[in-house]
C-alpha cells in the first residue's frame, strides 16, 4: 500500500473525515435541497450521497498530505 493510501485510511483520519462529512455534507444538503424538504417535494439521493462523499474526500486528501509532509516516509515507503 502506498504512503499516502496509508495516511487516507489511519483510524484519526478516517473518524476525522467522518465529522468533517457530517457537518458539512448536512450543511450542504440544507443549501442545495432544504427547499425541496420545507416543500415535501422529493430530494435527488443521489445529490444527497455526493454532498456527504465530497467533503469525506476532500477531508480524507487534506489529512494524509498533511501526514505525509510531518512525516515523509522513508525509502522503502514507511512513515
Amino acid at each position: 500500500m502506498t504512503p499516502f493510501l496509508r495516511a487516507a485510511f489511519r483510524r484519526p483520519t478516517v473518524l476525522g473525515a467522518i465529522q468533517v462529512s457530517v457537518v458539512v455534507g448536512s450543511m450542504l444538503n440544507v443549501i442545495n435541497q432544504g427547499e425541496a424538504w420545507l416543500h415535501g417535494a422529493s430530494v435527488s439521493v443521489g445529490h444527497l450521497i455526493l454532498n456527504y462523499l465530497v467533503p469525506y474526500g476532500v477531508a480524507t486528501f487534506s489529512a494524509a498530505r498533511t501526514e505525509l509532509r510531518r512525516c515523509p516516509p522513508d525509502e522503502e515507503g514507511h512513515s
